[in-house]
């Protein structure tokens, strides 16, 4: 027996000492780094592919330093929105006429939000930015900061078509975030996304950057009549409440404003957008400057030549032969526009603008809807197989070339919906004596916010009885007042809400 033990002495040494390294190993990598226990793989010049090993101690300095300058200048966003508050019906008239009654929902108290979202300081003097669906229909709008005290924000402005909104809060001395180039942005590039998920606040989650210059036609749902999507594409978790929050290069610098993911369950699942930093900032630039957003056009229809099943269906649809491929192929030319002063055409393909590849519609809203009218682009064109470049002069839908301010908008726009008369045939029938039907109601606007919807009949306003929208701007075209709206709601219930005239 004790040769045997003997005999195996040697083995159990080794193992022991073995052991023994492999310990001393774990504990020595866990001293050096207790940030990571993932290992990782780096290319090196020489040119051999080596096992870095458990320190990821470069890559973490990256993220604190992004982390710790991202945080402080992440706010949370709560929106207070009570669409019933102060309605109180008169009668009900229409006896269910616009459809079956829905069971009345339960509202919320007055001291909670209706909705919470994400938004970053971008000066030290309180501007914020965020998203306009986080703001959207606000009676008004609380901020809160990562140290959590707590402002009441004034809305400056927002932007359906970008989906950028402009908050202030009364401060100075905040932390605030830079604006990067986000054209230098690369795929593949690490990026850190920072807002309030799901109600944690100040969380950060690390990723790539996945693709640039994406659609996903999010937007076009909305309120947006002419939406501009070009997002950047992430892996970084972004989940509700990430909405208006920022997404950071390495350096902690702005390269977008996270906006939407692409889910089938509404939760993170790979796929997160945020709008481009640039655009995002040309966009609070207009507010801060001219009151509105001013949008450049070059005048055209046009048709995604990258998208085969649209091409198809065109095809189908006008029996003509126009082949997949890579621009967009002008179907009309508006009358006055910039195309038209230039000699752009019905048929020709648009593969670039100053030099920069159209290669879908994403490309091709971004380059021209960054733009202000009264600003020239090189547009290079495909005209029967031969490349030509002329020089537009972009316009506003309008025809016009100048800027406007807030002074120059119409009654429409300044409340946020148009109006269009009810026939004969359908006030006889229901016994009104007035009335138009609410279209094109914007999204937060000021007819929005009082709970008028698009095919709700206006009866009223300031206790005079309208019939067309001449009518309504005769009320309302130089008005600065409070303002008075009757109108009837689906079931048929009439309401008296009121606002306050935008100036």
């Amino acid at each position: 027996m004790k040769e045997t033990i003997k005999k195996f002495l040697p083995y159990v040494a080794v193992g022991v000492l073995s052991g023994a390294t492999v310990f001393g190993g774990i504990e020595l990598t866990k001293e050096q780094n207790t940030a990571s226990d993932t290992g990782y793989f780096s290319t090196v010049k020489d040119p051999q592919t080596q096992f870095v090993g458990m320190n990821m101690s470069g890559l973490g300095e990256d993220f604190t330093k992004a982390a710790k300058m991202t945080v402080p200048a992440v706010v949370t966003i709560k929106n207070y929105t009570n669409r019933t508050a102060g309605r109180s019906t008169e009668q009900d008239i229409f006896d269910y006429f616009f459809g079956n009654p829905r069971p009345q929902q339960r509202q919320k108290p007055d001291n909670m939000p209706s909705g919470m979202g994400s938004g970053v300081i971008i000066s030290p003097d309180g501007y914020i930015i965020s998203n306009n669906h986080v703001v959207a229909g606000a009676n008004k709008l609380e901020v809160v900061l990562s140290n959590k005290k707590t402002y009441v924000a004034t809305l400056v402005g927002t932007d359906p078509n970008t989906d950028i909104s402009l908050l202030k809060i009364d401060e100075k001395g905040l932390p605030y975030l830079n604006f990067a180039n986000s054209d230098l942005v690369e795929v593949g590039q690490w990026v850190l996304a920072v807002g309030n998920p799901l109600g944690l606040n100040s969380t950060a989650t690390a990723g790539i950057i996945s693709a640039k210059g994406r659609g996903i036609g999010i937007l076009a749902q909305g309120s947006a009549s002419n939406p501009i999507e070009s997002f950047i594409q992430t892996d970084a978790a972004i989940n509700m409440g990430n909405s208006g929050g920022a997404l950071v290069n390495t350096n902690g610098d702005l390269i977008g404003i996270n906006s939407a993911i692409a889910s089938t369950t509404g939760y993170y699942q790979g796929y997160g957008f945020a709008v481009p930093s640039n655009l995002a900032r040309k966009i609070v630039e207009d507010i801060k400057k001219f009151g509105i957003v001013q949008r450049g056009f070059l005048g055209v229809t046009s048709l995604d030549l990258s998208d085969a099943q649209q091409v198809s269906q065109y095809n189908q649809q006008f029996k003509a032969n126009i082949k997949p491929g890579i621009g967009m192929y002008i179907r009309d030319v508006a009358d006055n526009s910039g195309a038209e002063d230039a000699g752009l055409r019905s048929g020709d393909v648009i593969t670039k603008i100053d030099n920069v590849t159209v290669s879908d519609f994403a490309d091709l809203s971004l380059a021209v809807g960054s733009k202000r009218p009264g600003d020239a682009v090189n547009v290079t064109f495909l005209r029967n197989g031969k490349e030509s470049t002329v020089r537009v002069v972009l316009k506003d839908q309008k025809g016009n070339t100048k800027v406007r301010t807030k002074a120059d908008l119409t009654v429409s726009e300044k409340i946020g919906a148009e109006f269009q008369p009810l026939n004969e045939s359908f006030k006889t029938r229901y016994g009104l004596n007035s009335g138009v039907l609410a279209r094109g109601v914007v999204e937060g606007g000021e007819i929005a916010k009082i709970g008028i919807v698009d095919n709700y009949i206006v009866m009223e306003i300031n206790g005079k009885p309208v019939n067309s929208q001449k009518d309504v701007d005769k009320i309302l075209d130089g008005y600065t007042g409070n303002v008075q709206v009757k109108y009837v709601d689906e079931y048929g219930r009439i309401y008296t809400q009121g606002f306050k005239m935008p100036n």
